[in-house]
């Protein structure tokens, strides 16, 4: 029992991206979006809705059982890197220095955590 959200082409690196993604992953989504909501990184306010969109898209696909955040928890985060916008920056002497504006994918899968007897029946 799992659903996945994805976030695409965010104009944040994803080398930063990927400090908060890090933190989270294997979490519990209460705690995970506790965490992030003290958090002193811009990323974490994007990290956070695609946690809680997947966590939304869970409960939309299994509406017959009742879930709450705390029976769920974040089973795989990863981030991509995006498509790249390639600028120029005058330089001395006539050159041009080349900048790289990156953009970044975040794909979260949250699922819903098994208990023991669960798992024996």
């Amino acid at each position: 029992m799992e659903a996945k959200a994805v976030q695409r082409h965010l104009r944040r690196s994803p080398r930063k991206i990927r400090l908060v993604a890090d933190m989270v992953r294997g979490k519990n989504v209460t705690s995970a979006l506790g965490q992030l909501q003290f958090l002193n990184k811009a990323a974490a306010i994007e990290v956070a809705k695609v946690i809680m969109s997947a966590a939304a898209n869970l409960r939309e696909k299994y509406q017959d059982e009742r879930l709450e955040n705390n029976d769920l928890f974040v089973k795989t985060i990863f981030v991509d890197g995006g498509a790249v916008l390639k600028r120029i920056q005058p330089a001395p002497q006539g050159r041009a220095y080349q900048i790289r504006k990156r953009s970044s994918h975040i794909t979260v899968v949250v699922a819903k955590k098994e208990t023991l007897e669960t798992k024996e029946v």
